[in-house]
């Protein structure tokens, strides 16, 4: 539980218990003051990004290429869609009857076969080391957009995508501008707990208590300036009056769904995690993204696919036809998308490997052309031949989208200028 009070001090923090939410983090809670209408010249309110983290396999699902030879193509038919002459993997005969309401994009590329640094890449929209040196999208959107009431601007949902460590942060934009992490909203009992008062404390654990404050104390006057401790009382200021707020708990009840709904995005993290996306930004919070993870097949495939593909086919179908008749893509912009794709050959484990070469992405919402197909990869599906999309021009068409400026220089804390993106353009083919 949360045991604070709103204007306590830094002592206070060792006070706070947990959440009562796996996963939730106080180091989350981002800080800032700006308004909720939408910018001038912005196409959408907010952003869902579905990070399909491990990569896709676009042979096996968007991108298939049934006249290549059976060590390319696989196992998996295509089948027609409810676009005359688009045809997709059979595995997803749900989204078959609704690509007529997306983009589908089949040419996305870069160089990067390596996860934590094409990872970051693809996230931030410029290229840096496995560490990742530039804050992700959805920081840089906390950052320009802050806080209106008491919902965070940004939510990860479960948390922010990892593999070896977390991924897609805020860089040098500091933990004001954090993703706060939602948990699994398919946990049983989740929900954002009430501030509980504080429980009884023994003896020994009030001196233990008491040495700990005053290691803080001592760390706190050594590093003074330090982002994280500079910023602790925001932190558990800003994560008690949200655990607080009317507003808050709203947006985070996804108890208040109809069950049928829940059950037709289904009873997965997945499937709950897209619905609560959705919930959230109509709430109001400007950028969520869903940590979708276990798509980095690199032996016996078709059996991990044959499990991901039919969940996924379910949730994202469900959550397209969701936001469509809700209205929600009118002032949302929807992206899917991994890290890469996957080689064109099946490998000797019978699983294909990483390939930032080639991969497929998915739009709609905010203006993006409903049933629209762009790009395309060559006969092996092993490069973009049409209409290359880069992480940079991505990153720019979210940004674009939201009415940011994808080129402002932003400034580090040791007072270097650095953009935002240093390349890509808007993907203006993607609009009506």
């Amino acid at each position: 539980m949360l045991d604070i009070a709103l204007g306590s001090s830094r002592r206070d923090f060792l006070r706070v218990g947990g959440l009562g939410v796996a996963g939730l983090s106080l180091a989350s809670v981002l800080k800032a003051e700006a308004g909720t209408e939408k910018r001038k010249g912005a196409r959408a309110k907010s952003v869902i990004l579905v990070f399909l983290g491990g990569g896709l396999s676009h042979h096996d699902s968007f991108d298939l290429k049934p006249d290549a030879p059976a060590e390319i193509r696989g196992n998996y038919k295509s089948i027609s869609t409810v676009i005359p002459g688009l045809q997709i993997g059979e595995k997803l005969p749900l989204m078959a009857k609704v690509m007529d309401k997306i983009s589908l994009v089949r040419s996305a590329s870069h160089n990067n076969d390596h996860h934590e640094t094409a990872t970051n890449w693809v996230l931030s929209g410029r290229f840096g080391t496995p560490f990742g040196d530039y804050p992700a999208i959805g920081a840089v959107a906390a950052h320009e957009f802050g806080f209106s009431g008491t919902l965070p601007p940004y939510v990860s949902v479960p948390k922010n995508p990892s593999f070896t460590w977390e991924l897609g942060k805020s860089a040098f934009l500091g933990g004001r501008y954090e993703s706060f992490k939602a948990g699994d909203p398919n946990a049983a009992g989740y929900k954002v707990e009430d501030v509980a008062p504080p429980a009884s404390l023994t003896m020994k654990q009030v001196e233990r208590r008491e040495t700990l404050l005053k290691a803080v104390d001592g760390l706190a006057k050594k590093v003074q300036g330090n982002d994280q401790i500079a910023t602790y009382d925001e932190f558990h200021q800003r994560a008690a009056a949200m655990l607080l707020s009317p507003e808050a708990k709203k947006a985070f009840d996804i108890t208040a769904e109809p069950e049928k709904l829940r059950d037709r995005y289904g009873r997965t993290t997945a499937g709950q995690s897209l619905l609560l996306a959705r919930r959230l930004t109509e709430a109001g919070v400007r950028f969520v993204t869903v940590n979708y993870a276990g798509w980095d097949h690199h032996g016996k495939i078709y059996e991990g696919l044959n499990k991901k593909l039919p969940e996924f086919d379910q949730a994202m179908s469900t959550f397209i036809e969701d936001t469509t008749a809700r209205g929600t893509d009118k002032d949302t912009l929807i992206v899917v998308m991994g890290e890469f794709g996957r080689t064109p050959k099946i490998n000797k484990d019978a699983g294909r490997d990483h390939w930032g070469q080639a991969a497929s992405l998915l739009f709609w919402g905010a203006g993006t052309k409903p049933g629209f197909v762009l790009g395309k990869t060559d006969k092996h599906g092993a490069y973009s031949v049409q209409r290359p999309v880069s992480p940079a021009d991505v990153a720019y068409t979210i940004l674009d989208s939201l009415g940011l400026d994808p080129r402002k220089q932003l400034v580090t804390p040791d007072g270097r200028p650095i953009e935002v993106l240093d390349g890509g353009e808007t993907v203006k083919e993607l609009f009506a």
